[in-house]
């Protein structure tokens, strides 16, 4: 057997080398060497499917898994050796690892492949994984956001459209609708997952296998559920890692909303929560200040997020079809939005857990007669009063106490009554925080037990994706 020139993958029908800044700049172990141990995975079953069709040998096939479990030993202890790597790629690190140990036995393992297949096949499997590694962690942190849901049943709070007073809600019911975003978020990572479970080796560089390799062992072998449906659609699809950033994205978006949330709360004008020192800092010129640096950083790296997802649109924006070298750009801002989300999950558990929020405060916020105006609406409503009627005629009671300078439930009943004979006594003396709350009895609602109802769903909502943690998609 002739020897080779060089240890590229593909340099036999060149006469000159790359220029070296080129080289440089095409290069990507620097991080597409995070796949290595998918890598090995797939070699593994793919020396199996050769042998299947007679490519290799029993013997050869134990001598190329025993050399690749070196790799793989070698490679979590001697971070050193891959930093010296001069690799093009993961693949190339690989061969190049093996031609070293096996000779060109090493060379026969890339019989009927291409590294357009063994990158989208090592890509899908980290995401698969990565995200149901994300969801576990946001699972531990709806965790926390239930915990706090418990231990603040009874407290009321000023609820807020258009960031102006609006109704008292529960401060559990807050909390729980932050955590119903996140459920959605959790659903969305499972998707992403599902729709990367499909294994595209045997689709060869664009065409498929020109040898009768059985696909179907190939993706068992793997953990994939199937095999992709079309050889020229697998070499090029990376939807799948769309759809994980799309997942990330919204988990980042909705860590971003709760961040303003708890920015606001912890302000002076607000002042509903006490900020835990332990995740904030102060200032280098002021020494009164305790800074929301968590929340505030929360907030500021979703724009990461959501511009790896924004990048890689970008870019399969104009491919045609098959696989382009665009799309090496791909994994780099996905593994980057990963680790950037388990982070911000892992500092928001424990920013929510420290948190303390200020009872008397809220509770001040959400007495506010104001607040009860729609109750008092209802109130002629149950009398037979339209409700756009009862609407205005509240309207001109709120008008009235505006102009004396006091609230609502502090005008005469005689002044009242000018407005509308329908008001009786009880409509200045029922309205309360704790009634307008327990009006709210649908399911869904604020009221104390239906907020209960909602705490006990979530908790078995978190004991479901607990349970199928780890589960194929």
């Amino acid at each position: 057997m002739a020897e080779r020139k060089d240890d590229k993958l593909w340099g036999g029908r060149f006469d000159r080398p790359p220029n070296e800044q080129f080289d440089a700049f095409q290069r990507s172990f620097v991080f597409d060497r995070r796949l290595l141990r998918y890598e090995l995975a797939v070699d593994r079953a793919w020396a199996r499917a050769l042998q299947g069709v007679g490519l290799l040998e029993h013997t050869e096939v134990n001598q190329i898994n025993a050399a690749l479990d070196r790799i793989g030993e070698r490679s979590k202890t001697d971070k050193a050796w891959l930093d010296a790597s001069g690799a093009e790629d993961v693949h190339h690190f690989v061969e190049k690892t093996l031609v070293e140990e096996l000779g060109a036995l090493g060379w026969k393992l890339h019989t009927g492949r291409s590294r357009n297949e063994l990158v989208a096949t090592d890509f899908r499997l980290f995401v698969i994984d990565a995200a149901g590694q994300v969801k576990k962690s946001l699972a531990a942190f709806l965790n926390v956001l239930l915990l706090q849901a418990k231990a603040n049943l009874g407290v009321p709070m000023a609820g807020m459209t258009h960031m102006q007073h609006a109704q008292p809600i529960l401060l559990s019911h807050f909390l729980l609708a932050h955590a119903e975003a996140f459920l959605r978020d959790a659903t969305r990572l499972e998707h992403a997952a599902a729709n990367a479970d499909a294994c595209p080796m045997g689709s060869g560089a664009l065409a498929g296998c020109s040898f009768p390799v059985d696909r179907q062992a190939i993706a068992r072998e793997l953990g994939f559920s199937r095999i992709s449906a079309n050889s020229l659609d697998a070499v090029g699809d990376r939807d799948f890692a769309l759809d994980y950033l799309f997942a990330l994205t919204g988990i980042a978006t909705h860590l971003s909303r709760l961040a303003e949330d708890m920015v606001l709360f912890a302000s002076q004008e607000f002042g509903y929560a006490l900020l835990p020192e332990e995740f904030s800092t102060g200032s280098s010129l002021m020494p009164q200040k305790k800074n929301p640096d968590a929340w505030e950083l929360i907030r500021g790296k979703t724009g990461r997020i959501t511009g790896a997802l924004v990048a890689l649109l970008t870019t399969l924006k104009g491919l045609p079809s098959s696989y382009q070298r665009d799309l090496q750009e791909d994994k780099e801002a996905l593994f980057a939005a990963h680790d950037q989300i388990e982070e911000m999950l892992s500092v928001a558990m424990g920013a929510i857990m420290a948190i303390k929020f200020n009872v008397e405060r809220l509770r001040t916020g959400a007495s506010n007669p104001a607040l009860f105006a729609t109750d008092a609406a209802d109130y002629l409503v149950l009398k037979g009063v339209p409700f756009r009627q009862a609407h205005d005629l509240v309207g001109k009671v709120l008008r009235e106490a505006e102009r004396q300078g006091k609230p609502w439930t502090e005008l005469s009943l005689e002044e009242v009554k000018k407005i509308s004979p329908l008001f009786e006594k009880d409509f200045l003396d029922g309205p309360s925080v704790e009634n307008a709350i327990a009006s709210k009895v649908v399911p869904g609602g604020t009221a104390p037990e239906a907020v209960r109802a909602a705490i006990a769903d979530l908790e078995r909502r978190l004991n479901k994706t607990v349970a199928t943690q780890g589960a194929k998609p």
